[in-house]
């Protein structure tokens, strides 16, 4: 059975303790294409956090996880290829309306930038890879970001307004050029025109657009599961937030469990090969808490329930479950029943402190 599952965000507060230390690089030494995937930011008058996609893809390198480290810093900024093509025999890329919302609604300033240089991939010749981002633009963007005094969701939707369609026109030109230099045939142009014409100028265009395809992804995912997620339900179930902003975000909830009055919102994160999920993939997941922590008023087909949110951390070689609600002692056997390392024990036991600082519950337990 499919859940119609509802909510809203009136503001986001969150207690973050699983976030890196960030390497400091000074503003005008800044160059985004050898800077860490997340770093900060300075000069003599202001610090703040920078992060970088290498795909507007969002199930690619952990874009959530870069995020999630920047978000302790009052100002914080990511950069989006807005397109990425690694070639005619390769992917293609294009950003999503609900990946801007999500930024929005986290506070974070988009770069949405363009590709400007490439090298024809060593393993393949069919492909490009190692795409460089145009640098004097990213820093020049960072610059405006760096005197503008009004909200992100604002910074961001008058670049869509303004913005997107010169980022477009860029990445044509340097996909073209991309194209000559490397002799490596790319996607029809057709498609970036296309890309252009259906956003048009308005905004709410562009979030039709997406929406139009977040929403078969959706339907996708009803009938999928991401090789990383292991989950006993068989169906996934749609969630849609609406902010107090204004913007609105259609998700997928991995898994949810309902008794009495109150939903579980599950969140999966599943290795196969390791006792534990890896460091990154638990930040990709503790982004949804983030969301999912925040949530008010929660109707599950139109009846109002209470929340609870759960990451859930599933392995072939655990043996059993336990949760963040058991006692030290109970969570002390059940790590030394699966021999977890002192580095998974550490890691583990910063997740369960996020867990109560926030009011989730984590997880862990057996999954094929």
């Amino acid at each position: 059975m499919k859940m119609e599952i509802t909510g809203k965000i009136t503001g986001i507060k969150y207690k973050l303790i699983l976030s890196d230390e960030l390497k400091e690089i000074e503003l005008n030494k800044f160059d985004i294409n050898t800077a860490p995937p997340t770093c900060l930011l300075k000069n003599e008058k202001n610090i703040f956090a920078i992060s970088k996609w290498v795909s507007p893809k969002r199930t690619r390198s952990y874009p959530f996880e870069r995020v999630y480290n920047s978000l302790k810093i009052n100002k914080k900024i990511t950069v989006i290829p807005i397109i990425k093509d690694e070639g005619a025999k390769g992917d293609r890329d294009f950003i999503q309306w609900d990946t801007v919302s999500l930024m929005s609604l986290l506070d974070v300033f988009v770069i949405f930038a363009y590709y400007e240089k490439a090298d024809v991939n060593p393993k393949n010749k069919n492909k490009i890879s190692n795409q460089k981002f145009d640098n004097k633009y990213v820093n020049s963007k960072v610059k405006e970001i760096e005197q503008y005094h009004s909200s992100a969701l604002h910074w961001n939707l008058n670049e869509l307004k303004t913005n997107l369609h010169f980022v477009i026109d860029k990445t044509k030109t340097s996909y073209n050029s991309i194209e000559k230099q490397t002799k490596v045939k790319l996607h029809k142009f057709s498609g970036i025109d296309s890309f252009k014409e259906k956003i048009g100028k308005d905004v709410s265009l562009f979030m039709d657009f997406s929406r139009g395809k977040a929403k078969m992804a959706q339907a996708r995912e009803f009938l999928t599961t991401q090789p990383k997620e292991s989950l006993s339900s068989l169906s996934k179930s749609k969630i849609s937030i609406l902010n107090y902003l204004g913007g609105q975000y259609f998700l997928t909830v991995d898994e949810i469990e309902i008794s009495n009055n109150k939903i579980s919102l599950i969140e999966g994160k599943h290795s196969k090969d390791n006792l534990i999920p890896s460091k990154s993939d638990i930040k990709d997941g503790l982004i949804k808490m983030i969301l999912y922590c925040n949530l008010k008023n929660i109707s599950v087909n139109g009846k109002r329930m209470r929340c609870e949110p759960v990451l859930c951390l599933t392995s072939t070689k655990l043996k059993g479950s336990v949760t963040s609600k058991n006692n030290l002692n109970e969570i002390k056997k059940y790590f030394e029943k699966n021999k977890l390392s002192p580095l998974q024990i550490a890691l583990i036991n910063e997740v369960i402190k996020e867990s109560k600082a926030n009011k989730f519950t984590l997880k862990l337990k057996y999954s094929k």
